[in-house]
């Protein structure tokens, strides 16, 4: 458990601002390793379980009642609930919680998966570059890599929106609207919701109730 605390703390200590964020944070501190509690194995990095019981229950991953009209499959994501919802047969959805886009930030519409990546390397937009021109222009995939440990790529057209849902290194963001417009899940939370959906489902981003642009 201290090697872990200890990997913990160097990666959280050396992690620059979040993918798809321009809002301050709090400064990293050897005091953030408190919100994990062990490793999931992965490959080729293990996965940092968060502490749940630092977190609103109601963000935690679970099945639910869904009354939508979307096809099972699908990806919904709220982002005044701050919830994304896979859906299943029989009028049920596994929810997650998420961190969503700040005001004036957040994107609404229909998407697809266009591709999938595992512990994806990352490169900030020139939207982000001109509002914070610190930042690294490439990480390589990693503990301290801001898109986490895996990432869907929406695609509209065929063509890449550049906003993505992806893992964070800042589980206390979870529930907030932060970033400036991609959704960031919990690593174990994304990693799950990875094994279930193929490239090519369907993603509704909705905001005041509708994805209708």
């Amino acid at each position: 458990m201290m090697m872990i605390r200890r990997l913990l703390i160097a990666a959280l200590l050396s992690a620059p601002l979040a993918a798809c964020q321009i809002a301050q944070q709090p400064v990293a501190t050897a005091d953030d390793s408190a919100w994990y509690v062990g490793m999931m194995p992965d490959k080729p990095h293990n996965i940092p379980l968060v502490d749940r019981r630092k977190m609103d229950a109601k963000y935690a991953r679970q099945t639910v009642e869904y009354k939508g009209t979307e096809k099972p499959g699908s990806i919904v994501v709220d982002i005044d609930e701050r919830m994304l919802y896979l859906v299943q047969p029989e009028g049920k959805a596994i929810r997650y919680g998420v961190g969503v886009g700040k005001q004036g930030f957040s994107w609404k519409g229909i998407a697809s998966v266009g591709r999938k990546g595992v512990w994806p390397n990352w490169s900030p937009t020139r939207t982000m570059v001109g509002i914070k021109p610190e930042l690294p222009r490439y990480m390589e995939a990693g503990l301290d890599n801001p898109l986490g440990a895996r990432a869907l790529y929406l695609h509209q057209n065929g063509a890449d929106t550049l906003f993505r849902i992806h893992g964070t290194n800042e589980p206390w963001s979870i529930g907030e609207q932060v970033s400036s417009g991609c959704v960031r899940m919990l690593n174990e939370d994304v990693a799950d919701l990875y094994e279930r959906v193929p490239v090519g489902t369907t993603v509704y981003v909705k905001r005041n109730g509708r994805y209708r642009v």
